[in-house]
């Protein structure tokens, strides 16, 4: 009887130490966007519109922005052409949103990075509440064509505001507004990493250079605005 009630002790500990880790290993593995599921996700896109005619996306307005454009509608997906959305999309209660870039041609599945998202929809946040109180937005400069630095003391930042790059490790991007009140994060540092990475490849001064992050990542640059190379310089490109 002793020996019994050892083993149940045993495994019961085995359990309980597995049911705390689950969690921590859930949280990780769904803060990854895995490139098989990436790939599966594109292979039901495609089979779906070959058996359609039309691509499983959500209905968006026709001035939202490129790459917010058209996200991937699982509900039209799951169960014929995917047994569940991926464990890192929103719909599965990750921090992904699958979305489509080149629609018109041969889409391929790319992700956005939700809690980014959340960070800028708090800077937002913080901008509106001074405006109610103080009827404008606190501005520091201007830093191009309709693009605002905010005064970020002002605002109750120890530093200028920025959110973690998904494309870089320890890059961080400053966030700046539009002068009609939009959020805009400036990818320069972004695009010139993978400029010295990758090379410009088939871009050249003039182009928009946000889709050279799109061709070599699984993320896309949401909230963002064209920026290409002038004179050796990435800047945002003239509206």
């Amino acid at each position: 009887m002793k020996l019994y009630w050892k083993c149940f002790v045993i495994l019961l500990i085995v359990v309980l130490m597995s049911g705390c880790l689950y969690p921590d290993e859930r949280r990780v593995e769904n803060s990854i966007p895995y490139s098989d599921q990436l790939q599966s996700v594109e292979s039901a896109v495609l089979q779906y519109r070959q058996d359609s005619g039309v691509l499983p996306i959500k209905t968006r307005d026709s001035d939202t922005p490129i790459f917010r454009k058209y996200p991937v509608d699982f509900s039209r997906l799951v169960p014929r052409y995917l047994q569940s959305a991926p464990g890192n999309s929103f719909e599965s209660g990750g921090v992904f949103q699958y979305v489509l870039v080149h629609p018109e041609e041969v889409p391929q599945v790319k992700v956005i990075d939700l809690v980014m998202v959340r960070e800028i929809q708090e800077f937002q946040r913080r901008i509106q509440e001074y405006r109610r109180v103080n009827s404008y937005a606190p501005v520091a400069e201007f830093v191009g064509d309709e693009l605002l630095k905010l005064d970020h003391e002002a605002l109750n930042y120890e530093d200028a505001p920025s959110v973690k790059s998904p494309f870089h490790p320890t890059h961080r991007l400053p966030l700046l507004m539009e002068t009609n009140g939009n959020i805009v994060i400036d990818y320069s540092i972004d695009i010139q990493f993978f400029i010295e990475e990758f090379g410009m490849g088939e871009y050249v001064e003039g182009d928009d250079l946000r889709w050279l992050l799109v061709d070599n990542s699984p993320f896309v640059p949401v909230y963002s605005v064209p920026q290409t190379m002038k004179e050796g310089q990435i800047v945002f490109k003239q509206r």
